[in-house]
């Protein structure tokens, strides 16, 4: 079992993760996780936990996880906005085909808004970047 183990655990959390160094080969033959960092992925920080000293394996091994995380993060971000295209399409089939008078009445207004708010960001956003790459090319 423990030759499986890693040698570091992270236990993600809202903004990053605890870091533990693992531990398999005690005499008790007991896992063993010491924490020896706190992380966050949106600025970067690497905080040593308590009044231990990161060695540059240490760091070495925390910035590449911050670095995959941070590609899984964004791979699931875009996979979330994919998906909503696609509730949007049910959503839509819903309204037409099966909802009632009743039901259609609980969730029009918020759709509505949601949706106008969603297409000004999307236009104005769209806006910006073809003036930008407009004004790349006409210098």
């Amino acid at each position: 079992m423990s030759a499986g183990l890693p040698e570091y655990y992270f236990r993600i959390r809202e903004n990053g993760a605890l870091v533990f160094r693992v531990d398999s080969q005690n005499r008790q033959r007991r896992i063993e996780m010491d924490q020896i960092a706190v992380l966050n992925i949106r600025n970067g920080e690497i905080k040593p936990h308590g009044d231990r000293e990161l060695g540059a394996e240490d760091i070495a091994v925390i910035e590449g996880w911050m670095e995959e995380r941070r590609q899984h993060l964004d791979a699931r971000r875009i996979d979330d906005i994919l998906r909503t295209v696609d509730h949007l399409n049910l959503t839509a089939q819903w309204a037409q085909s099966r909802a009632s008078d009743d039901e259609l009445s609980r969730v029009t207004d918020t759709l509505l808004l949601a949706m106008h708010d969603l297409r000004s960001v999307l236009v104005r956003r769209k806006a910006d970047r073809l003036l930008k790459r407009d004004g790349d090319g006409a210098d």
